[in-house]
């Protein structure tokens, strides 16, 4: 796990100007790699690469980059693993095509791979989390990619006439010619989802390469001031259109994913450093430590945080997992106040606007584990391979219920909610002989379920129960409508059930732009590896294979992974209702957090930047301080993005 960062300019350039830049971007990322740092200039071509490097294999110097490979063609700066590098390795050497070994990280591996096979075959072959960079000298081409799911980020654009890439927005912005423009696309997009789905970025004209693409880059690309379109060399909709038939019967499902499981574990925990795992207590991540603590001799090292909020908290849980399977385990309960002092540090950390309020005590966790260890695995992605999210069900249940009403019916009702003005609706419903007079919001929430109510079919369904605002024109203003992956439900695959669905949406949006980058940001500002075995390429094609009758049994999801840790940990350890990884906002916002989030919320503040409608987040205000009901989703969208504008502002200040 490391920080990249690098530009390619039109005509060459100062070779002093290429490294100062290459070096100050570089310097940005030290939290991602605080163990050595180097950086490559060939001014004649007009190429800088920079590197941070987190230590994990190889810790001598014959890992230091960027590297040059071996027949001297290719230069590469690389964030995160290849996990399967010692496979490679030997197939180098069985085809008699292995350099002269210089160290053993997997960095070198990846560079012979590709001097041997080319960039295409290497990535068909390569199981791993990374984004890296490599200069061709042959071809004097740029090659950015980025891993299969987008576990490592990549942000890339045109910034004064230049092609200039990072793991961190924050590196670009060293550029003398960074605008910093919010794209008010972009932020409609944010208080959609509380995150911004790629390919775009909060920034207007720098986007971020999508997971399992691969973009090729030359001088004269960047002096026409053009940018191609990045190439897809893996797709889950491929991977999920062309799954096999799948075990139905839950006993060889079971085989099949345990074995892989093993296998990706395995590969995971090859590292020369101290590794350990989270451990919540749920399913996925104590699926992830059974598999590990059954491979590796002596206690696995786990760790755990605990609220004293007894509604969020799961630390008892994990503790008794981890007694049964006998980790070394380490947990940390943690006050409010130690939990609220994280928010004012969440801009900086995550750099673009980022509203999942569990990346409060995910950064908790990663902390009190970089204590020990430097490399932690993780059960992530479980609930989306393998139909774990109570929402799924749920989702079903009510749209079949609206098919009792007929389409025009509902949509009629969506519009007649839509033209009574707000004040009305309030007025009526606010009547002294109506039940709903204390519930001063429900002339908002009535608006919203109308409007989730008249979708078409079940995917424009599904995607407006995803967003957080229903629609975003009114709240921020110049934001348009402009089509973003997510929104675009005539493009999803068809042949899907609706279970398929859902989870193939979550697992091409929600995953790699709100729950990966969660994991990452957070981990990475303490230094920490994070690794995600359920995300190995052999477990996502076996996942998409299982029919979704075989995912969920007795109205509960991932079947398969509980029959899994059903070998190692007994049932009534795990079964019981899932709390989630959280914290109470609701309740915050109305107690400690309130002087914070009135600063943030000022109407001549909001106002005066011009970016957010002042009226439409002060009614919500109100309402929430009003105890009638909860709109902490809506409001940490806000916050969040008010927060990092703030920063931003006082970056560009300092």
């Amino acid at each position: 796990m490391c920080g990249i960062a690098g530009l390619l300019t039109a005509a060459g350039g100062a070779s002093d100007r290429l490294e100062r830049l290459a070096r100050a971007m570089t310097r940005s990322l030290a939290h991602r790699g605080p163990d050595d740092g180097g950086v490559w200039v060939d001014a004649a071509a007009g190429i800088a690469f920079g590197h941070r490097r987190l230590a994990i294999v190889d810790l001598s110097s014959q890992g230091h980059q960027p590297m040059v490979s071996d027949d001297g063609r290719y230069i590469l700066t690389m964030n995160g693993e290849i996990y399967n590098f010692l496979v490679l390795a030997n197939e180098l050497e069985s085809a008699g095509a292995a350099p002269r070994w210089r160290g053993h990280s997997d960095t070198e591996v990846l560079l012979a791979a590709i001097s041997r096979w080319g960039l295409a075959e290497t990535l068909e072959r390569a199981v791993g989390m990374f984004a890296f960079a490599l200069w061709d000298r042959a071809e004097r081409a740029l090659h950015l990619v980025r891993d299969r799911m987008g576990e490592k980020p990549l942000y890339y654009g045109l910034i004064g006439g230049e092609l200039v890439f990072g793991s961190e927005l924050k590196s670009l912005a060293l550029h003398a010619e960074w605008s910093g423009e919010i794209d008010r696309a972009a932020l409609g997009d944010y208080v959609r989802y509380a995150y911004v789905p790629a390919p775009r970025s909060i920034y207007r004209g720098i986007g971020k390469l999508p997971g399992g693409t691969r973009l090729r880059i030359t001088a004269a690309d960047v002096a026409a001031r053009r940018i191609p379109e990045p190439v897809a060399y893996w797709s889950l909709e491929r991977v999920a259109q062309a799954a096999r038939t799948g075990p139905t019967d839950a006993h060889e499902a079971t085989e099949e994913l345990a074995a892989l499981l093993r296998q990706s574990v395995a590969q995971q925990t090859i590292v020369d450093v101290p590794f350990g795992a989270f451990l919540s207590g749920g399913v996925d991540s104590s699926t992830v430590v059974a598999v590990m603590q059954s491979q590796i001799m002596k206690p696995v090292r786990t760790f755990s945080i605990g609220f004293s909020e007894v509604d969020y908290n799961e630390a008892d849980y994990a503790r008794g997992v981890a007694r049964h399977l006998g980790t070394d385990h380490t947990q940390l309960y943690v006050s409010p106040h130690e939990a609220q002092s994280v928010i004012t540090r969440l801009p900086a950390i995550f750099d673009e606007p980022f509203a999942d309020s569990s990346q409060i005590p995910t950064y908790l966790v990663a902390r009190m584990a970089k204590e020990h260890v430097t490399v932690s695995l993780s059960g992530d992605a479980g609930d989306e391979l393998f139909a774990g999210y109570a929402r799924y069900p749920e989702a079903i249940a009510r749209f079949e219920a609206l098919g009792r009403f007929p389409e025009p019916v509902r949509r009629w009702a969506s519009l007649l909610a839509s033209r009574i003005p707000l004040p009305v609706l309030d007025a009526a419903l606010l009547n002294r002989a109506s039940p709903w007079r204390h519930r001063v919001d429900i002339a908002d929430r009535i608006r919203e379920r109308a409007l989730v109510n008249s979708s078409r079919s079940f995917a424009e369904y599904y995607h407006l129960l995803r967003c957080h605002f229903k629609t975003t024109a009114s709240l921020v203003r110049g934001a348009g409508k402009r089509s973003t992956i997510p929104d675009d439900v005539s493009a999803w695959p068809a042949g899907m059930d609706r279970l398929q669905h859902m989870m193939f949406v979550d697992m091409c949006h929600y995953m790699p732009d709100d729950i990966l980058v969660k994991v990452d940001r957070s981990a990475m500002a303490v230094s920490l590896e994070t690794r995600v075995p359920l995300l190995d390429p052999d477990v996502v094609e076996l996942a998409w294979s299982i029919p979704s009758a075989t995912h969920r049994k007795d109205g509960r999801g991932k079947w398969v992974l509980r029959r899994i840790l059903a070998q190692h940990v007994p049932t009534e350890l795990i079964d019981r209702p899932k709390k989630g990884f959280s914290v109470p906002v609701a309740r915050w916002l109305r107690s400690e957090l309130r002087p914070w989030a009135e600063e943030l919320l000022r109407r001549d503040r909001l106002e005066a930047e011009g970016l957010l409608d002042a009226g439409m987040i002060q009614r919500l205000w109100d309402q929430h301080l009003a105890g009638g009901t909860d709109w902490s989703y809506h409001l940490w969208n806000v916050l969040m993005f008010q927060a990092w504008l703030g920063q931003t502002s006082k970056d560009k200040a300092a």
